[in-house]
């Protein structure tokens, strides 16, 4: 698809979040640091469960692909803002925005996928443990991953599609530091509706959908804990489930809040820096709420670093 013929703007000017340069250069540092935080967090995550094999069952193949996939949702975005806070002309191609929008709104369907995936997972730990090696076994994770990957990424496509479809031929100027869905749609000089209805439509069937299914596991955990006789029991259980639990609920609160919602005119400085937290800090706080909360990966890097303290001696 030819995107550039279908408008008559060929590029836009990010606002970003100011436009004083001393305040510019301090976000500059912030985010930059930020970004390099969220990338080493999320890497050795990864390379911690890949390098203990006590840590190769289902729970830790989907934390890994989620660290992967909160180290391409930064990325994204983080770079290009880095780069405007420097720049004079904050400016991203029409292309480059269609692009960008693409591989944001992808990784976001499919962390809703696989925080649900997740959620299923811990059901059939708690509630079928004598099953879950047999259901949750290495195939079954990799191909479910890989399923989720892929339904994110052809959910996105249509999106996409329709916003690169429309027309815009007035100001250039997003009120955002990236590509996102409600800044472009209000640019937009064509009628927007079939775009909403689509956004809305998919985004229950998919975001509401995966919720759904993250409920009814949780309402089977739950219920199975309580039925737990000794209160360390159920300590322990509950404590497997916490992590992800503050994920979804940090996840679904901003989305929710971002998507679905009326926009008003004057609500963009708010929505920008709701964006910041979804889209820079929740990445980085991914790790740490999965590290910080889980005694077997804290194991893994402290054995992981004995290891690399006594190579080095």
């Amino acid at each position: 698809m030819d995107w550039t013929n279908q408008t008559l703007v060929k590029e836009f000017i990010l606002l970003g979040l100011s436009s004083i340069p001393e305040v510019e250069g301090l976000f500059f540092i912030i985010f930059l640091l930020i970004y390099l935080a969220t990338l080493a967090g999320n890497i050795l995550i990864i390379t911690i469960i890949c390098l203990d094999t006590r840590l190769h069952t289902g729970m830790y193949y989907f934390i890994c692909n989620l660290s992967f996939l909160d180290c391409c949702y930064s990325t994204v975005t983080v770079p290009k803002m880095l780069v405007n806070l420097l720049a004079e002309r904050k400016t991203i191609s029409f292309t480059a925005c269609m692009t960008q929008l693409y591989f944001f709104a992808s990784l976001v369907s499919s962390e809703a996928l696989l925080l649900a995936a997740m959620a299923v997972d811990r059901y059939i730990a708690i509630c079928r443990p004598l099953h879950y090696v047999r259901i949750m076994d290495k195939s079954t994770c990799s191909h479910l991953a890989a399923g989720l990957w892929v339904v994110g990424f052809l959910n996105s496509a249509v999106h996409v599609i329709l916003m690169s479809r429309l027309s815009f031929c007035g100001s250039n100027e997003i009120q955002h530091f990236f590509c996102d869905f409600p800044p472009l749609l209000k640019l937009s000089c064509s009628a927007t509706f079939i775009n909403i209805l689509v956004i809305l439509t998919l985004g229950w069937f998919v975001g509401f959908g995966a919720l759904l299914l993250k409920t009814v596991s949780y309402a089977y955990i739950i219920t199975t804990i309580l039925k737990i006789k000794s209160s360390e029991g159920r300590a322990k259980a509950f404590s497997t489930c916490a992590s992800h639990l503050t994920v979804v609920i940090i996840f679904y609160a901003v989305l929710i809040y971002t998507y679905f919602r009326p926009t008003s005119a004057n609500s963009f400085s708010v929505d920008r820096f709701v964006s910041v937290v979804y889209s820079i800090l929740t990445p980085m706080v991914n790790p740490l709420i999965y590290s910080l909360r889980n005694t077997e990966i804290k194991q893994a890097v402290k054995k992981t670093i004995d290891r690399i303290q006594r190579a080095t001696k």
